[in-house]
């Protein structure tokens, strides 16, 4: 439903082209005059499950969907690509914005702290939603558990979106490889250099982020925390809220 919505609001594809790194994009254009909203996916999945909250969020503000490299319709960029170079990417893409307000969801949040810690000027804005596993949890093999566990508590749109991108667009092999630099990385070190107002954002259900780590997130980087109904994917299964939380948070 939310895909068959979303086709007849209209959206415009493109893709951009950093250095070596391809990033794909879907705008979602508004006739509101708010700031320009830039969602980030998690790890082996595409934009398409954010598609509930950015037509929400469409309006408030120009919505941007974006398919990190070798993710979703990004093409694979046949190397090795850790956090900041997905940071370096997205950030080269909203410098030609104003003033964006970056939504990092997952693995995303690790890639938009990466943005806001190196390169404050990217936005004064950012959410990060479901901000990764914490420290116990960083081993391949529990987080794949944790996200089977998690997919027993999200709608089967989930499960069918999940499960076609990291099968069939990123590919098993490279999600994997992914998921080693996912992690190695340490959110906790980043937190604190973050100079972005920044809003951090929940589900109570959710077993791969527990909401006393986002509750830690959240104290590391002086902002603000929302706890709601759902699990891990909530900008699917709560959009309205969801997009409420993000738009109060930008205005």
């Amino acid at each position: 439903m939310a895909e068959e919505r979303a086709h007849r609001l209209g959206y415009f594809s493109s893709h951009r082209r950093y250095d070596d790194l391809t990033v794909a994009v879907k705008r979602f254009p508004s006739h509101a005059t708010g700031p320009d909203f830039v969602l980030v996916h998690g790890i082996g999945v595409s934009s398409r499950y954010f598609h509930p909250t950015a037509l929400e969020l469409a309006r408030f503000g120009t919505v941007w969907l974006v398919d990190l490299p070798g993710h979703g319709a990004a093409p694979d960029p046949q190397r090795e690509v850790t956090i900041d170079d997905h940071a370096r990417a997205l950030n080269a893409f909203v410098s030609e914005m104003a003033d964006p307000v970056l939504v990092g969801h997952s693995m995303g949040a690790q890639v938009v702290a990466s943005v806001a810690e190196q390169f404050p000027d990217a936005g004064d804005h950012i959410v990060l939603m479901a901000p990764t596993m914490p420290p116990q949890y960083r081993s391949r093999a529990t987080a794949i558990a944790l996200l089977a566990k998690d997919l027993t508590r999200e709608h089967s749109s989930v499960f069918g979106i999940t499960s076609t991108d990291v099968v069939f667009r990123a590919g098993i092999p490279f999600t994997l490889r992914q998921l080693r630099h996912l992690v190695a990385d340490r959110i906790e070190h980043r937190l604190p250099h973050i100079a972005a107002n920044t809003l951090v954002i929940v589900g109570e259900r959710d077993p791969i982020v527990p909401v006393a780590w986002a509750r830690e997130c959240a104290e590391l980087a002086h902002a603000e925390l929302a706890i709601v109904d759902g699990a891990h994917v909530i900008m699917h299964s709560a959009p309205i809220e969801v997009a409420s939380l993000i738009a109060r948070h930008a205005a």
